[in-house]
């Protein structure tokens, strides 16, 4: 929720590096090589075998955009420009942005005052308890606030949707669960960030660009702070999504 400046520095970008630098070769797009293939590519026949969506299968279904936003966002408050369109299809929605790391909610050792000087101690979302979200915990993705310019809330979402996040070759599902500037798109939890081997850093870390975002419509689920269950429901929708 809170309003973002310029995240990604020379020494941001310099630690979202050295995380890439960090993965597994499947993760970093590197690959050993082998009669059979890259490590790459058999871990992608493997997950296919066993149903799971990957990530090359859900990019290709968002390869084209059809804007459902009458206008575009920045990814930063310090952005020249509105460049990023929010996309649409029957069953979700989707957009292609940077990712700034959300520590707001619930204070943890990760996420506080001091670890990020724009720490809020609320969520636009709450638990089942209701209390904030933990950010440092639950994998989650911040939408931007109801504008003009789009209007989460006529897309069929709200806090709780279930959503994919796409990095490279990985996807992780988490929900919506909170909600940012009404001009800026490109942020999620610092739990998402972690699962997607982003530096979650509130203040150093998080994606350049990279990073595709699909948010399922009317798939809220409860209670909203259950992973299993944005897991098991995201990886259905998935699977829906790609005509598996």
């Amino acid at each position: 929720m809170r309003t973002r400046m310029l995240a990604l520095t020379s020494a941001a970008c310099g630690a979202a590096l050295l995380g890439a630098a960090a993965l597994p070769a499947s993760a970093s797009g590197s690959s050993s090589g082998s009669a059979s293939g890259s490590a790459q590519e058999l871990e992608a026949e493997a997950e296919a075998e066993a149903g799971v969506v990957t990530a090359a299968r859900l990019l290709a279904e968002v390869r084209a955009c059809s804007r459902i936003s009458k206008g575009r966002y920045r990814t930063d408050s310090g952005s020249a420009k509105a460049t990023v369109p929010v996309c649409g299809t029957r069953d979700a929605v989707f957009w292609k942005a940077d990712m700034d790391i959300d520590c707001d909610g619930r204070k943890t050792r990760a996420c506080n005052r001091k670890t990020d000087p724009y720490f809020l101690p609320e969520t636009a979302f709450q638990s089942s308890r209701g209390e904030p979200l933990d950010s440092a915990a639950l994998p989650h993705v911040v939408v931007p606030g109801p504008s003009k310019v789009w209007d989460y809330r006529k897309a069929g979402l709200t806090g709780g949707s279930v959503v994919a996040v796409v990095y490279r070759d990985r996807v992780r599902y988490g929900v919506i669960g909170d909600t940012g500037p009404t001009g800026i798109i490109g942020e999620a939890s610092y739990a998402m960030a972690k699962t997607l081997g982003i530096d979650p850093d509130p203040s150093t870390g998080g994606a350049e660009s990279g990073v595709t975002y699909i948010a399922f419509k009317n798939s809220r689920i409860s209670p909203i702070e259950s992973r299993a269950r944005a897991q098991s429901r995201g990886a259905a929708l998935a699977r829906e999504f790609v005509g598996r």
